[in-house]
C-alpha cells in the first residue's frame, strides 16, 4: 500500500487494509514524529482494519498438486539399518569364552503379566529384553517364562558361559536340582529349561534378593502395566546419566596452564579476543568484562555493593579455602558459610561456592564431629510369630541400683513372639552356660545388632512397661523384688494395644480373676460359684477349645497394628543405600569408652563396607582389611567423602 494524498470527494469511501502497519497506526494510543503525522492524515477517511486470515492447508495442497514434477520421489520413513548402532569386527573365539550374566524377573498382577530380562556383557554393557504375556499365568509361571526368554536370548547371542540370577527362590532351587518340582504347570517348564541349558559349556543359577534385581523387576512391572498393541514396536530403552541440571550452565576447568580469567585480562588489556572465537564467545567475554576491573596485572571483580574482590587462580583458591575453613582462625563452617567468608575476605573465582561446598563435605574433622543422624535408614521390618511360644525374646533389666535386699541386681525378661530365641548382646546371655542350654534343648540362638533396640523391640517395650509399673508400686526401693510378681500380674492382665487382648487370656483362654472380684463378687464369679465341679470342668474345656479362635483373632489384629506402625515409621525413613567397597563412618555408641572424654567425636572411621545385606545390616572392615566380628546396622553408619 502506498500512502499519498487522497483528494476529498462528496461520498463515503471505505478503505479496507490488511497490512499490520495500518493496525499499528490506528490502535497505538500515543504516537510521535512521522507516524503521528500519518495518523492525522489518515484519520480524515473511514478506514477499517481487517485481520489477515491464515492460508488453509487445502489451498497449499492444491497448489503443490498442480506443480508436481516428474522426477519427484516420495520420502521413505523406514530405514533398513536404523537398529544398527555400530559395526565392528570381533574375534569369535574370544567372545565365545567370555562370562556373561543374566538377570530375570516376572510380574503377575491385576493389570497384566510381564517378564523382563537383562543380559550383562563382560564389559558391563546391559541388553534389556522385555515381553508382555497375553495369557493368564501365575507368578511362578511368569518367572519361568522370563528365565526361558533370557536363556533363549543368550543362545541367540552364542553365549557359552552364563551366570543366571533371579529373585525367585522356587525357580532357582528347582533348576539347581535342590528342590523337587511337583506342580504340574511347572514340570514342563523345568524339562524345557533342562534342554536349553545343554547349549552352554557352563551355566549356574544363583538366587539374589529382590533389592539387587531392580532392573529386571522394573522391566517386568513395566510390561505388566503397559498396554501394547500387536503391531507396535518399541525400541530398547536407553538410560543416560546427567551429572548437572539442564537449567543451569556448568563451568568446566580447561587444563591449559592458564587461569580462568586469562581471556578477560587479555581483552581488557589489548581489546582482543582469543583465537577461533565465535560470535557467541565474543559476546560472552564482553559481557563478563563489564563486571571486572584491571589494576596492573591484578584483576578485580565488582560485587553488587561495588566492593572489589581479587580474582585468584585454582592453586590460590585451594589455599584460601583451606586457610579460611581449618586455619588458625578457621571455624570449620559449612560450605555456604565458607563461601560467604571467602568473599568477605575479598577473594573471588568462578566456582567459589561449589569448591567451598566440596571442601567442607570432604573435611575429616567436620565429618567425624557431625551431628548424629536420627532419621531411620531403612523401612521397618516386623516379626510375626505363627503360633504362641514358637519364638521368644529375652533381655536383661539392670544393673539395678540400689540392689534388692536379697542381693538381686538384674531382671531377666522373656517374652514370646507368637523354637527360636532372640536376645541382645549382653555378655551374660552369650556365655558358655547359654551355649550349653541351647545345644541341649536344640534352640536356635541369634544375636541382634549391637546397641540396636529396634531389633528386639517387643522385649524392649516390655522392659519399659515393667520398669514403669515397678517404679509406681515401690515405696521402699530396696524391696523392689517383692513387687515384681504383682507388676507381672498387672502386665499380663492388661489389654495390649498390639493384640487387642490380654496376654493371660491368650495363654489360658479366659480372663484372670482379680483380687477385688473375690472381695466384691462380680457377675462371672457369682456364676462360677453356683456351678458344680463337673459343669465348671466342661466350661473350661469349651474355653480351651475356642482358644485357637481367640489367638487367630489376636494374630490378625497384631498384623493390622504392625502395618499401621510400618506406615507411620516409613514416613520418617530416609533410605541410605551402601555398596561394597564404599567408605563409611560408624557412630560411636554410648557404651564405648574414649579417653578424649567430652571432646569425643560422634563418628569414627573411615571403614570399608565388606558386605551389604538387603535388610540394612553391614559387615565393616578396617582400612587394613580386618573385619568386624559383629554386623552393624545402617542406622549407625553414614557415607564418608574422601
Amino acid at each position: 500500500m502506498t500512502t499519498g494524498r487522497i483528494n476529498q470527494v462528496y461520498h463515503t469511501t471505505w478503505l479496507i487494509a490488511k497490512l499490520d502497519p495500518i493496525k499499528y497506526i490506528f490502535e497505538k494510543p500515543s504516537l510521535s514524529g512521522r507516524v503521528a503525522r500519518w495518523q492525522v492524515l489518515l484519520s480524515e477517511y473511514d478506514i477499517v482494519y481487517v485481520s489477515q486470515k491464515a492460508i488453509k492447508g487445502s489451498a497449499i495442497a492444491d497448489f503443490l498438486a498442480e506443480r508436481v514434477e516428474e522426477d519427484y520421489e516420495p520420502m521413505e520413513f523406514e530405514f533398513p539399518d536404523e537398529d544398527l548402532m555400530s559395526i565392528c569386527q570381533t574375534s569369535g573365539e574370544e567372545s565365545e569364552k567370555e562370562n556373561w550374566k543374566m538377570f530375570f524377573d516376572g510380574a503377575s498382577n491385576a493389570l497384566g503379566h510381564g517378564i523382563g530380562v537383562v543380559l550383562v556383557s563382560p564389559e558391563g554393557d546391559h541388553y534389556p529384553v522385555i515381553a508382555k504375556l497375553n495369557f493368564y499365568c501365575t507368578n511362578n509361571v511368569a518367572e519361568y517364562e522370563a528365565c526361558v526368554m533370557g536363556i533363549q536370548a543368550a543362545i541367540e547371542r552364542k553365549i557359552h558361559i552364563l551366570e543366571v540370577y533371579g529373585d525367585s527362590a522356587l525357580v532357582i532351587y528347582q533348576l539347581r536340582g535342590e528342590w523337587e518340582t511337583r506342580d504340574s504347570k511347572l514340570v514342563r517348564y523345568h524339562k524345557y529349561v533342562s534342554k536349553l541349558i545343554e547349549n552352554f559349556d557352563e551355566i549356574c543359577f544363583n538366587h539374589l534378593p529382590r533389592e539387587e534385581n531392580q532392573m529386571a523387576d522394573a522391566l517386568a512391572t513395566l510390561a505388566a502395566i503397559f498396554k501394547v498393541g500387536t503391531n507396535v514396536k518399541i525400541q530398547p530403552i536407553m538410560i543416560n546419566l546427567r551429572e548437572c541440571p539442564a537449567h543451569c550452565s556448568s563451568v568446566e576447568e580447561e587444563i591449559d596452564g592458564k587461569p580462568w580469567y586469562h581471556d578477560i585480562v587479555h581483552y581488557l588489556k589489548f581489546q582482543q579476543y582469543p583465537d577461533q572465537s565465535s560470535e557467541n564467545d565474543k559476546k560472552t567475554i564482553r559481557r563478563l568484562a563489564m563486571n571486572f576491573f584491571l589494576d596492573g596485572n591484578i584483576l578485580y571483580k565488582r560485587s553488587r555493593d561495588q566492593t572489589l574482590l581479587r580474582c585468584v587462580d585454582s592453586i590460590e583458591a585451594r589455599r584460601i579455602v583451606k586457610e579460611v575453613h581449618e586455619g588458625v582462625c578457621g571455624a570449620h563452617a559449612s560450605g555456604h558459610k565458607l563461601a560467604r567468608q571467602v568473599m568477605r575476605a575479598g577473594y573471588y573465582w568462578l566456582t567459589l561456592e561449589k569448591d567451598c561446598i566440596d571442601f567442607a563435605r570432604k573435611c575429616h574433622k567436620c565429618q567425624i564431629y557431625a551431628d548424629r543422624i536420627h532419621t531411620p535408614a531403612n523401612s521397618l521390618h516386623v516379626l510375626t510369630s505363627p503360633w504362641p511360644f514358637s519364638m521368644w525374646g529375652m533381655d536383661m533389666i539392670g544393673l539395678i541400683t540400689p540392689k534388692a535386699s536379697n542381693g538381686h541386681r538384674f531382671i531377666l525378661v522373656a517374652i514370646d513372639y507368637f523354637t527360636k530365641i532372640i536376645t541382645d548382646n549382653a555378655s551374660n546371655l552369650n556365655g558358655s552356660m547359654m551355649k550349653e542350654v541351647c545345644a541341649k534343648f536344640k534352640i536356635k540362638h541369634h544375636n541382634s545388632t549391637p546397641y540396636r533396640p529396634k531389633m528386639n523391640g517387643a522385649v524392649e517395650a516390655a522392659n519399659k512397661n515393667i520398669k514403669r509399673i515397678i517404679e509406681k508400686m515401690t515405696d521402699i526401693y530396696k524391696d523392689w523384688h517383692e513387687k515384681l510378681p504383682f507388676a507381672l500380674h498387672a502386665y499380663r492382665t492388661t489389654v495390649r494395644t498390639s493384640t487387642g487382648a490380654t496376654p493371660f487370656s491368650l495363654v489360658y483362654g479366659m480372663e484372670a480373676v482379680l483380687p477385688i472380684e473375690v472381695e466384691i463378687p462380680s457377675l462371672r464369679v457369682l456364676k462360677e460359684v453356683q456351678l458344680e465341679e463337673a459343669e465348671w470342668v466342661n466350661a473350661r474345656y469349651e474355653q480351651l477349645n475356642l482358644i485357637e479362635e481367640k489367638r487367630l483373632t489376636a494374630l490378625c489384629h497384631g498384623q493390622l497394628y504392625q502395618k499401621r506402625m510400618m506406615r507411620a515409621y516409613d514416613k520418617k525413613a530416609h533410605s541410605r543405600q551402601f555398596r561394597e567397597g564404599e567408605l563409611v563412618l560408624k557412630r560411636i555408641l554410648p557404651n564405648q569408652h574414649d579417653l578424649r572424654g567430652k571432646w569425643t567425636p560422634n563418628w569414627e572411621g573411615p571403614f570399608v563396607v565388606k558386605k551389604a545385606f538387603s535388610g540394612g545390616a553391614l559387615i565393616l572392615a578396617e582400612m587394613d582389611g580386618r573385619e568386624f566380628s559383629n554386623p552393624v546396622n545402617a542406622d549407625a553408619v553414614k557415607k564418608y567423602f574422601a
